[in-house]
């Protein structure tokens, strides 16, 4: 599977997303909050959105799994 810069972004975000939720969950603290301006801030709405999009376009990463490759790594 060739690896595009988008796909790179696209994780990145989605690990961003990941440690902020996990950060939340936690210990009640809104990073992505806290550094753009509160959450009704519009900057704030910017990155949960890319967020957000970057999720749904990394749910398209399952469809470019080849088993094969999986299957041969592991023998």
């Amino acid at each position: 599977m060739r690896v595009k810069p988008i796909d790179w972004l696209a994780l990145t975000l989605i690990i961003i997303g990941a440690i902020n939720w996990g950060l939340i969950g936690f210990f009640q603290f809104d990073l992505i909050a806290t550094l753009f301006g509160g959450i009704d801030a519009v900057a704030s709405r910017i990155v949960y959105a890319l967020i957000g999009i970057a999720g749904l376009y990394c749910l398209s990463f399952y469809s470019r799994l080849d088993n094969d490759s999986i299957i041969s790594q592991d023998r």
